[in-house]
């Protein structure tokens, strides 16, 4: 939404966009999955006394949307791209198939998942941790606004310590805001790194993809 507030911005999208296709060109396989809460949240609609599940299902419709202005992004740039969704909308996108978002990959194709898991109460963060597990990616690279995982928010307290490196049971034990509980848990279970970084900073995705140090590590 960039500094909008809510919605999709353009040129935020582009940006991204932009960043993925210098990955891409790198000949890396890239999966995507997106989050909705630029247009809506299933637990700030819960707070506010609408009923959970239908407050999940309409924040999935929400990643559906940005997933579409992405794609829309990415194939104005030449990068080829397929969306599956976990909600079937065959008008709009190709259901969620762990076996065919495979071979788009090997066919080097980028591919955004959208929808989340397909089910009320689990986040986004649940969603990348199950879709990363089932293709077999190497590592997760969440996108953030800050540089790391903090020990306190650093947009609120300027002497916030940042982490370089942690484990993932010191997250849990430690309540910090990487993932959920049951997306670290799901990492933790299959050895599955999470790296922590600032999408807003350029380069931030091709750096990582290539080895530089960058953000917060936990594995």
């Amino acid at each position: 939404m960039g500094d909008r507030g809510y919605g999709i911005d353009p040129a935020v999208i582009n940006a991204i966009a932009n960043e993925i296709k210098e990955v891409y060109k790198l000949g890396t396989q890239i999966a995507i999955v997106i989050g909705g809460g630029n247009i809506f949240r299933g637990l700030i609609g819960s707070a506010r006394g609408m009923e959970r599940a239908s407050a999940d299902y309409m924040g999935m419709l929400a990643t559906v949307l940005n997933a579409l202005a992405l794609q829309d992004a990415l194939e104005k740039l030449n990068v080829d791209t397929r969306v599956q969704t976990a909600i079937d909308m065959r008008e709009l996108a190709e259901p969620y198939i762990r076996r065919r978002a495979i071979r788009h990959l090997e066919k080097k194709r980028v591919v955004i998942f959208a929808a989340g898991t397909g089910n009320p109460y689990f986040t986004t963060d649940t969603a990348a941790s199950l879709r990363a597990m089932e293709i077999g990616a190497d590592v997760i690279i969440k996108g953030t606004k800050v540089n790391g995982v903090y020990d306190s928010d650093p947009m609120k307290n300027k002497k916030a310590k940042k982490y370089d490196r942690l484990n993932y049971l010191e997250v849990l034990q430690k309540g910090l805001k990487v993932m959920d509980a049951t997306a670290i848990s799901l990492c933790m279970d299959n050895n599955l790194p999470i790296i922590v970084f600032n999408l807003k900073k350029n380069g931030n995705i091709k750096r990582i993809v290539l080895g530089e140090k960058i953000g917060t590590t936990v594995s």
